[in-house]
């Protein structure tokens, strides 16, 4: 039994079943993904029974990676990519020229004609896009040094798809060109001569642009008026499916297309509403395109011609890693973060699934050429997942491990006071000072030798030590405080104080630092009820200082900001409970602030008075518009 709706099925099941134990396993989704295709496939489980089906399929959802590029296009204003000129042509070219040429070289030292090689080169010289930003995302490494540098060459190797496919026409001869005709392979270009295919191709680029800039904005607009969501959805769609089409008439690449248009409406007023509108879509179908590749993966082939498969795709992986290990070392990346890069990026990317058909269309390569390069990438594709997993698991592990430092000794600590302050950065040493000058000391902790160092030297009174160890809290009389204070910026560190406190020092009242809103819900959930959001006082002392400059009276601004305050306070302990649901959160969360706001209101106009003119003073009181009047 075959049909959309049996396929459909059999993929989703798949993924339901794969996907979440790779996620436990710590492989990360993609690698899942993988696996459910290659498991379903042609080739193993024979539920996809026919070959050309998993073709079939990996083309249709060969549009989630289009969907892709198009919402990395929409981040990236042009003014980000000038400011990012330096990593992308830097870094990202010399990977793309490097690779393509030692490739190349290896091709005609194996004596393959030279268009071949030139077009296999270019085509292997980029990486998995997805592969590589999903696994950045998972890793919450995106803005990590490695993030940064794989981000960098990855816009590069999605740039340099462009001048990749107007040049394979150029590679035609008449050889090359008679075996497209006798292979059956047409197109509408393929009439033209080679200049004009690669004329047409510019032109179409030019197209996309020009729409891009003139046209997608006034349609969105005018849509955008009706109010109506889905119909916005389906305009977003009409988009990225137009251009697809269009690139697609000229044997380009749809996601090279939709690249470009979401680069030039990175500066719409919609380009949110339409990342969040075709957010979901892009998800589902990327994880049905991994699978797709997993279950067009040749086995007979790959059994078939072993040695051959083999050997090119360990190659090419081997050489991609040390010509991106050289270039990490040259940007200074620490070993394990360069074994990061370097590993995370020597796969050979989806785009070249694009390349190889239309070099086949062109001629330049046949068919067992193709297919052979189909099954590296596509096993390329799959290895380095694996080997990301193993580096990240095992190796860099081993390796921090080895070049540790020796830790250095806890120091011994010789006061005892009533508050134990715990990270003395800029939040803790402003507290720290702020205490200090009301005549309570702190007894000062902090993880950070060369701050500590540096802290001392300044004259504060500060101990070395890690405070989530029970040793140190002990030295530093926390049976006999009242108060512990965790004044770190990161959540992980502060959970696991609040855990050792639980557990040794339940009489110490718990007060921590959060970043923001969800770093508080990880908090309270723990049962911490001290909690101080670092962003909201700052805030509202700003906003009571608007209110002052706009004429409100001093005291007036000094209770409506302690109820704004006591109001979200309420507020987050509703949405504490639904923040794993994001339609429910968002729900919640606009009840609550409608819900705040009229609160507020009605205090401003019941309460507001002349005797509130007592609190005053024209010291303190500044008007700056006279023309604002309260009654």
């Amino acid at each position: 039994m075959s049909g959309f709706l049996v396929n459909a099925i059999l993929y989703i099941i798949a993924a339901i079943v794969c996907v979440p134990i790779s996620k436990k396993l710590g492989m990360g989704s993609v690698l899942g993904y993988l696996i459910a295709g290659i498991l379903i496939g042609p080739y193993l489980l024979g539920f996809i029974t026919n070959e050309g089906q998993g073709q079939d399929i990996m083309h249709a959802t060969e549009f989630g990676v289009v969907m892709m590029l198009f919402i990395i296009g929409l981040e990236l204003e042009p003014r980000s990519l000038w400011k990012m000129r330096q990593l992308i042509l830097q870094v990202g070219l010399s990977q793309v020229l490097v690779t393509a040429a030692l490739i190349f070289g290896v091709g005609i030292l194996l004596d393959v004609q030279w268009q071949i090689s030139l077009a296999v080169g270019l085509s292997m010289a980029l990486s998995s896009t997805a592969i590589v930003l999903q696994s950045l995302k998972e890793k919450n490494q995106m803005n990590s040094a490695n993030g940064r540098l794989s981000f960098g060459v990855l816009l590069m190797q999605d740039i340099a798809v462009i001048p990749i496919l107007a040049l394979l026409p150029l590679l035609i001869t008449g050889e090359t060109a008679s075996s497209a005709h006798a292979s059956g392979i047409h197109s509408w270009i393929d009439s033209l001569p080679g200049w004009a295919q690669t004329l047409s191709i510019f032109g179409a680029i030019g197209i996309v642009v020009l729409l891009g800039q003139f046209g997608f904005g006034p349609l969105l607009n005018w849509v955008a008026k009706s109010r109506l969501r889905e119909l916005f959805t389906a305009s977003a769609l009409l988009i990225v499916v137009g251009i697809s089409f269009l690139m697609e008439l000229v044997g380009l690449s749809p996601a090279l297309g939709a690249f470009l248009a979401g680069v030039i409406l990175a500066n719409s007023p919609y380009k949110h509403a339409l990342e969040s509108d075709l957010e979901p879509f892009k998800g589902l179908l990327l994880g049905l395109f991994f699978m797709a590749v997993g279950s067009t993966i040749n086995f007979n082939l790959i059994f078939a011609n072993a040695f051959n498969i083999i050997s090119i795709t360990l190659g090419v992986i081997v050489l991609k890693t040390v010509i991106l290990l050289i270039i990490g070392k040259s940007k200074k990346l620490s070993l394990t973060n360069n074994l990061s890069f370097a590993i995370g990026l020597s796969q050979v990317g989806e785009f070249s699934f694009v390349t190889y058909a239309f070099a086949l269309q062109l001629g330049i390569f046949d068919q067992s050429i193709s297919d052979t390069l189909m099954a590296v990438t596509a096993l390329s594709m799959t290895v380095t997942p694996i080997l990301a997993v193993l580096l990240d698991k095992v190796i860099n592990p081993a390796i921090n491990k080895k070049h540790v430092e020796p830790e250095k000794e806890m120091d011994s600590i010789d006061e005892r006071n009533k508050v134990i302050l715990v990270g003395f950065g800029h939040f803790g040493s402003t507290l720290g000072r702020f205490l200090r000058a009301n005549g309570v000391e702190a007894t000062i902790l902090d993880s950070d030798p060369d701050r500590v160092e540096y802290l001392r030297k300044m004259g504060f009174k500060v101990y070395f030590g890690d405070g989530t160890r029970s040793e140190l809290l002990h030295s530093a009389g926390a049976g006999e405080a009242s108060i512990l204070i965790s004044a770190v910026d990161v959540t992980e560190y502060s959970m696991k104080l609040v855990e050792v406190c639980k557990e040794e020092f339940p009489h110490l009242e718990v007060m921590v630092r959060a970043k923001n809103r969800y770093d508080a819900f990880e908090l309270m959930e723990v049962g911490v009820k001290n909690i101080y959001r670092e962003h909201l006082d700052t805030s509202i002392r700003m906003g009571e200082d608007v209110l002052k400059k706009l004429g409100f009276r001093a005291h007036t601004v000094h209770r409506l900001a302690k109820q704004f305050r006591d109001y979200d306070e309420k507020a987050l302990k509703v949405l504490v409970n639904f923040k794993d649901n994001k339609d429910e959160y968002i729900s919640k969360n606009r009840q609550q602030i409608e819900m705040q706001e009229s609160l507020l209101s009605s205090e401003l106009i019941r309460k507001f008075s002349v005797n509130d003119h007592a609190w005053d003073s024209d010291s303190i009181k500044e008007v700056e518009n006279p023309e604002i009047k309260f009654k």
